[in-house]
């Protein structure tokens, strides 16, 4: 039995560790079974978290539908502006993810935004002034529990705190008629300002009868704002040599501030000049027939004509005046479509004579 027992030891040995372990495919097999089975139980457990997430979604989506239900009927002014606040933050979201977008697009493609097609450019012009006005209330909420104030100042400022996004209908409506009207005050300033202004021309009667005419309330032809157009260019009447006054009378025009350094205002006005000059030209690349009655109505909007109370049809015409216009002129002529945002809105509800 002794040497059974040799014999069988020096077998196992001579044929080595394969011999003393189960065979590959029963291994195999079980490594198989056992990878089945973590990945089955990985797969329950992803399953069963997504249903969890999707109950718990689930029924977020329905608290927060009846809370509204509730609100409208108990509350139904601050309902409303519940319902603008949420609908205006999905709308800013959706905005910075566009325009996200139109600047990655800008990186790859080597673009200028000048280049860019009309709709993305005014969407990086309005973004950049909507951010520029959201800054001041993000600096008053930087404080601890200085929130309250926010909510505070905002309900009872909105238009000068609140971007449009947060506007309701009804507000849209009041704020734009509100900045109109302080767009208008100014009318009046830039008209004289521009009479006085043509007195030290060589030749002041075309541009004095223009005003007279503008004043008298009728509203210009295009060919009388063309014949002007070499008084604008290199003269006293240039962007960069107008009056100080005169800036700031144009810059209320343009909706911007007038409280800075005569440099800086020349320099502000006759970049958002030049700006809307681009928007006209690809404005005029895309067609008018392709906006919509809301882009039409901004569109009339940014260049002078207050069109929230206006027929589609009437600011389809004064649009198609301005586009004429607009691209007719050269860089340098930029100060006289600064003044036609004046010359033709003032008296936009009459036909030219």
């Amino acid at each position: 039995m002794a040497l059974s027992r040799v014999a069988a030891r020096g077998g196992l040995w001579r044929l080595g560790p394969a011999a003393l372990s189960p065979p590959r495919g029963r291994m195999q097999l079980q490594l198989a079974l056992g990878v089945s089975r973590s990945q089955g139980r990985s797969f329950s457990s992803r399953a069963a978290s997504r249903a969890l997430v999707a109950a718990v979604a689930a029924a977020a989506r329905r608290v927060s539908a009846s809370y509204e239900r509730f609100l409208q009927r108990s509350f139904p002014r601050f309902y409303l502006l519940y319902s603008t606040f949420k609908t205006g933050i999905q709308t800013l979201f959706l905005e910075a993810k566009e325009i996200r977008r139109i600047k990655s697009k800008m990186s790859q493609q080597r673009l200028s935004s000048q280049q860019l097609p009309y709709r993305e450019m005014e969407r990086l012009r309005q973004f950049r002034r909507d951010v520029l006005k959201a800054i001041p209330i993000g600096i008053i909420a930087i404080p601890p529990f200085a929130n309250f104030l926010v909510i505070v100042l905002m309900y009872f400022f909105p238009r000068q705190l609140l971007i449009r996004y947060f506007w309701t209908p009804k507000q849209q409506l009041e704020f734009l008629d509100a900045y109109d009207r302080i767009r208008r005050d100014s009318y009046g300033a830039v008209l004289r300002s521009l009479a006085l202004a043509a007195c030290s021309l060589p030749e002041p009667q075309p541009l004095q009868q223009l005003c007279a005419q503008v004043q008298g309330g009728a509203r210009p032809h295009l060919a009388q704002l063309l014949a002007v157009r070499n008084l604008f260019s290199g003269s006293l009447l240039a962007l960069n040599r107008l009056q100080v006054d005169h800036v700031r009378a144009l810059s209320r025009v343009l909706f911007l501030t007038p409280h800075l350094p005569a440099f800086f205002l020349r320099h502000r006005l006759r970049s958002h000049v030049l700006e809307i000059r681009h928007l006209d030209r690809a404005l005029l690349q895309l067609g008018l027939g392709q906006l919509s009655e809301e882009e039409l109505r901004a569109a009339c909007y940014l260049r002078g004509l207050n069109s929230t109370h206006l027929g589609q049809a009437e600011c389809r015409a004064w649009l198609e005046q301005w586009l004429r216009l607009s691209c007719e002129l050269q860089a340098s002529e930029a100060s006289l479509l600064a003044h036609s945002m004046v010359l033709l809105s003032l008296n936009s509800s009459r036909p030219p004579e």
